[in-house]
């Protein structure tokens, strides 16, 4: 098989807390919130992969881990066959980009979209100086926008504009690996099937490797061929997007489906199946984590922390859960539908 375009082993990611004074006379150790916990993950070269799961989970902390925003405490980030490491150089930042949720804070209020991109495009050297204002507008008509815009402020611009205008930023790299940090749950109903479609057609139009990262799993289905699940700072489901939505085998994953708001008329909603809040990263309960919350919990699962297994039927379908391969499949698994138009680019 090819080698991965992206690889990572054994990640973690752990935030050591203030520790006051007092705290250390009395020789107390400080609090370790531990926001990504030993997270393997591959993604395949043109793919795209969703990662999902509710707040708090460390899904964005895994992604700004990737693009090199945090150093990881522990753990192996490879890139095209070749070690990642925290401090990066110019060409390997410019190889992963990301786009963050909110595009009102993410752009320079006192830069206008030529001074952005085109500050971008000097520094490293992305075109000879001659094409500079080329390259510009060749970007904003790549996102959607017209050559107008140039010459505008974010703050000029409607929410779906500006996370057009930050894609185009993060495009003007050209990156091999793009990020989109929950990039429709700031915007408005309206406009977020529009973004979601532009990204679909990038990556398609460019050949794109996408992550992305969302708590909506009507979002991922949309956009993403492979999604993973992740709770408390682990990945504890993956499988190819269609699968997962009929076979959800991780009853975390089984309770965000459910909860799943239906689009059609007069269909009711099904029960919320995940119940209460997730446990503090700073206090992760013993054995299986999502224990406190699970309907099918058992005395093994405080005993016994799960790990990733394959499923009889295909390799590419992995749970961690005691109960994932011998407990019968869910009756009903909620119909998820994102009803939108594709977007042209023309």
């Amino acid at each position: 098989m090819p080698e991965p375009l992206l690889k990572v082993r054994d990640l973690h990611m752990h935030f050591v807390l203030e520790h006051s004074l007092l705290q250390r006379l009395r020789g107390r150790e400080p609090a370790v919130l531990r926001a990504v916990d030993g997270v393997d993950l591959e993604l395949a070269r043109g793919e795209a992969l969703g990662l999902v799961g509710e707040s708090g989970c460390g899904k964005s902390t895994l992604g700004r881990c990737i693009v090199g925003l945090y150093r990881p405490t522990a753990g192996e980030i490879r890139f095209t066959g070749g070690d990642l490491h925290a401090r990066r150089d110019r060409a390997q930042r410019r190889r992963i980009q990301m786009v963050f949720q909110d595009p009102y804070s993410s752009l320079n209020p006192r830069m206008s979209v030529r001074q952005t991109l085109r500050e971008l495009l000097r520094v490293h050297r992305m075109v000879p100086k001659h094409d500079v204002e080329r390259r510009c507008r060749e970007l904003l008509d790549l996102v959607g926008l017209g050559p107008r815009a140039l010459d505008a402020y974010p703050q000029q611009f409607s929410g779906g504009q500006r996370q057009r205008v930050a894609i185009a930023r993060a495009l003007a790299l050209e990156p091999e690996l793009l990020i989109a940090d929950e990039p429709v749950s700031a915007l408005d109903v309206s406009v977020q099937a529009t973004i979601l479609n532009l990204l679909a057609e990038l990556r398609e139009r460019l050949g794109l490797t996408m992550l992305l990262v969302a708590h909506n799993m009507a979002v991922v289905r949309h956009v993403c061929d492979r999604i993973a699940v992740m709770y408390l700072g682990r990945i504890v489901e993956t499988a190819l997007t269609e699968e997962l939505f009929s076979n959800p085998r991780h009853p975390y994953t089984q309770g965000l489906l459910k909860a799943v708001p239906r689009l059609k008329p007069g269909r009711s909603s099904e029960a919320i199946a995940v119940y209460g809040d997730p446990p503090s990263p700073i206090r992760i309960p013993s054995g299986c984590r999502f224990r406190p919350r699970c309907p099918l919990a058992q005395p093994v699962c405080e005993e016994q922390d799960p790990v990733l297994v394959a499923g009889p039927a295909s390799g590419l379908h992995v749970a961690a859960c005691h109960f994932a391969w011998t407990a019968p499949p869910p009756e009903h698994t909620p119909e998820v539908e994102l009803e939108v138009e594709p977007l042209s680019l023309n």
